[in-house]
């Protein structure tokens, strides 16, 4: 799923390729990914793309005051074309294309989701308060409002929720997901299911700057690339998420799992659980 970094690095990207540029007209695909139907997606015919900006995983195209907000799901992307087909898409649910928007000069992007469950969204709205899920977002985790005061305040209010949940919730903070919760807690030397007003003090110190840090040099390694590499980055910079029985490259220790409904965690029992492998949740009581 795209996260925090991912979307940042795509608003950058696409800042850059639709600044001033006009839209063509957009056609869409897949009649359920569209939320919205006032304003219309025509409305959008001959606009002016005025910037490219991200709210949490969220994507907004401001068009001349218009905005057309995308969440990507967990199998979404936005692929750029130099050039488009002429023909409009047909709508077929075996395709990937969810959405094209066609430019001035017949290049543009294709909005896909890869996969056969559908979760990807697009709205068209005047303010992007208007979606439901942009207005319900917590703070942004690199926002220079996100403080140390901030995170405790969140973490003693979860009382003894999970970290790790309490990190993924996009109400609670915006923009983190399954792969950089892992990545934060790694980074940080705090077990995924530690109680979350339990981490005071020196360990609140270091969760904060660990997700000031990898965050930021997370969105630091996207700037300046283009929406094809971004996912190939992501992945070859992670430290225990998607590399269970590799070496922790801190400690060298067998990166481990614990498998949900539909996902997992991977950890490091030496970095950040005393050396203890974590319960599966589904079959025992966990490990703190």
């Amino acid at each position: 799923m795209p996260e925090l970094p991912e979307v940042e690095g795509l608003a950058l990207d696409l800042a850059g390729r639709l600044k001033d540029r006009a839209v063509a007209r957009v056609d869409l695909a897949a009649f359920s990914a569209l939320k919205t139907f006032d304003p219309p997606l025509s409305a959008l015919n001959g606009l002016m793309v005025d910037g490219v900006g991200r709210h949490g995983k969220f994507l907004d195209f401001d068009v001349s005051g218009l905005h057309l907000v995308v969440h990507l799901a967990r199998a979404g992307w936005i692929r750029w074309k130099d050039e488009v087909p002429a023909t409009p898409p047909r709508p077929s649910n075996k395709s990937p294309l969810a959405a094209r928007v066609v430019l001035d000069d017949d290049s543009g992007l294709d909005i896909t989701e890869a996969g056969t469950k559908k979760s990807l969204a697009i709205y068209l709205v005047r303010d992007p308060q208007d979606v439901p899920g942009v207005a319900r977002l917590g703070p942004d985790p690199l926002d220079d409002a996100f403080t140390i005061d901030v995170l405790s305040a969140i973490l003693q209010k979860a009382g003894r929720a999970q970290v790790k949940g309490v990190l993924r919730e996009q109400g609670t903070i915006a923009g983190i997901g399954n792969a950089y919760s892992d990545e934060l807690l790694h980074a940080a030397k705090i077990s995924p299911f530690a109680p979350a007003s339990g981490i005071e003090g020196d360990r609140l110190q270091t969760l904060y700057d660990a997700i000031r840090t990898v965050l930021g040099d997370a969105v630091e390694r996207s700037r300046g690339l283009a929406a094809a590499d971004l996912k190939g980055e992501k992945k070859s910079n992670m430290a225990v998420h998607g590399r269970t029985g590799l070496p922790c490259p801190v400690c060298g220790d067998v990166v481990r799992e614990v498998s949900f409904a539909d996902s997992s965690l991977q950890y490091c029992a030496t970095c950040q659980t005393g050396g203890k492998p974590l319960a599966d949740r589904r079959m025992s009581k966990l490990l703190k």
